[in-house]
């Protein structure tokens, strides 16, 4: 059972406004939620680092879209990682995979940024009355996620931003804590003020390790906009949450056409979900019905 104090120093997103008018700001804690992308993956310390900042990315990134809009993250490169999605909803659901889980560098001679190497990034909304995703794609700037998050943002969004990705790890390879800040200039903010923040979160003590000091998303909030003063806006949980279902695999097995449905048909057959590799075994019986069920859509 969890206790009192856990519960409220758990997974979360805050927004707030500064009082002048000039600047929105989320701060999100996603411990919790990128621990589990790591044990659900058995993630490498590479790919702990950079999936937990595509997660974290995902939830700011969604905390400006509306009921369960939801943004994805897809960072594609010539280097070991391969793939790395992250997806978030607006109401604090995120999941998110890599190609490669195991894979490691040696950072001896490698930087982090190595993972992903050469390659794009793709950000995609799905929102309310819109027929298709809205998609923006960038070059990878540095294959970290924060810059080339950062970078997207000016250059797609065309939103003056400051962003932090956090992930801490102790020395023995363990999470410590996790989270992040996106601070945007609003329209009628004068110009320089965004570059004076920008330049300020350069020397900010990292999300994580306020975390770790006993700092909670609201003091990170209000330390992050000094001396300019800030007020909440809103509040919601964060977790890794898949909605996958062994109902809904089924359901797109009964999509497949006859042919290939045929083909697996002599044997049951084991399904996995990508973001929270969950596994699902859908038994020979159950794949004949579905089998007798097309062929009379047929007739």
């Amino acid at each position: 059972m969890i206790s009192k104090e856990d519960f409220k120093t758990k997974d979360r997103l805050i927004k707030g406004i500064s009082e002048d008018k000039n600047f929105k700001i989320s701060v999100v804690k996603t411990t919790d939620a990128v621990k589990a992308a790591r044990n659900k993956h058995e993630l490498s310390l590479l790919n702990t680092v950079l999936l937990g900042r595509m997660i974290t990315g995902a939830i700011l990134l969604a905390s400006e879209l509306k009921g369960e809009e939801r943004v994805q993250v897809r960072a594609e490169g010539s280097g070991p990682v391969g793939l790395a999605v992250a997806e978030a909803n607006r109401v604090g659901e995120v999941r998110g995979y890599v190609q490669n889980p195991g894979v490691d560098l040696d950072y001896s001679q490698s930087s982090i940024g190595d993972g992903l190497g050469v390659g794009l990034l793709t950000i995609s909304k799905t929102l309310y009355n819109e027929a298709e995703p809205q998609r923006s794609t960038i070059e990878l700037k540095s294959g970290n996620i924060t810059d080339d998050l950062a970078y997207y943002m000016v250059q797609s969004e065309q939103v003056p931003s400051a962003i932090l990705l956090d992930i801490g790890i102790d020395d023995n390879g363990e999470i410590t804590e996790a989270g992040g800040l996106l601070i945007q200039r609003l329209p009628d903010a004068p110009d320089g003020k965004i570059d004076q923040l920008q330049e300020k979160l350069t020397s900010f003590i990292s999300v994580d390790t306020l975390l770790q000091q006993g700092d909670y998303i609201d003091d990170i909030m209000t330390k992050a906009m000094d001396p300019i003063a800030v007020k909440e806006l809103d509040r919601q949980p964060v977790d890794f949450f898949c909605r996958c279902s062994r109902k809904r695999f089924i359901s797109a097995l009964s999509m497949l056409g006859y042919k290939d449905l045929k083909e697996i048909s002599d044997e049951g057959q084991e399904l996995v979900c990508h973001f929270c590799n969950e596994h699902y075994h859908v038994s020979k019986k159950e794949i004949d019905t579905i089998l007798q069920e097309t062929k009379a859509k047929m007739n």
